[in-house]
């Protein structure tokens, strides 16, 4: 595997194994670009500099193959069905990081969760395993750096999918009970036991305010007695 600023030379390809890419910032921050799996090739970032500008991290055990780049535009001259294949799956790369950065800018933090577990079960089915259970090989925090969101925002809303039966959830495990509904979700209605601790705010609110006044900002104040 690779990391930031080594000099490049080689193409990955993801025989077996789950890994992630990421960039890392002069504080140490990292963020997390994608989620290579069976099947996925990784390293072309550093075609055009000629070194990785991302670093490559195994989530799991993995079986890689690897394409020394000068070995390949070799080969390209002479087998074209493997130029093409190489540059099929670039293209299917770049339309995936393309619809992450739409997802992004244009869907609620319930969605994006939704369109990644959706993207995971395809992923899944495609690598020859069941895409209604499966286990995260990442972490909720990672899921995150992904989608631009918290922890604890991925953790929220992983819960209340499994509240309204969207998903099953246990540790890492992910049983996806409704893709369909995954698949268009745009936001959650509010859940019971939202509505609850709703209500009960409301009640608290209007007994404080039976007993004192608001403020110029709409905040309590209890008066004195």
């Amino acid at each position: 595997m690779h990391t930031i600023g080594q000099p490049f030379d080689t193409l990955f390809i993801v025989h077996s194994g789950f890994l992630k890419t990421v960039l890392i910032d002069e504080f140490g921050n990292e963020q997390v670009l994608s989620f290579p799996m069976k099947g996925d090739l990784f390293g072309v970032d550093g075609i055009h500099t000629k070194r990785y500008s991302s670093e490559a991290v195994a989530l799991s055990n993995c079986d890689l193959i690897l394409l020394p780049f000068k070995k390949f535009i070799q080969l390209g001259r002479t087998h074209a069905e493997l130029e093409h294949a190489m540059y099929s799956v670039m293209s299917r790369e770049l339309v995936r990081e393309q619809g992450m950065v739409s997802m992004l800018g244009a869907l609620s933090a319930e969605a994006r969760v939704a369109r990644f577990l959706v993207s995971l079960s395809e992923r899944f089915a495609d690598m020859g395993y069941s895409s209604k259970l499966f286990n995260l090989r990442m972490t909720r925090h990672e899921i995150g750096s992904y989608l631009g969101l918290t922890l604890e925002t991925v953790s929220r809303t992983l819960s209340a999918f499994n509240e309204f039966g969207l998903i099953t959830v246990d540790q890492r495990s992910i049983g996806i009970k409704d893709l369909d509904s995954l698949r268009t979700l745009r936001r959650l209605p509010p859940s019971s036991a939202r509505s609850k601790q709703a209500s009960k705010k409301a009640r608290e609110a209007a007994a404080l305010s039976r007993n004192g006044v608001t403020d110029n900002d709409g905040d309590l104040q209890v008066a004195a007695v």
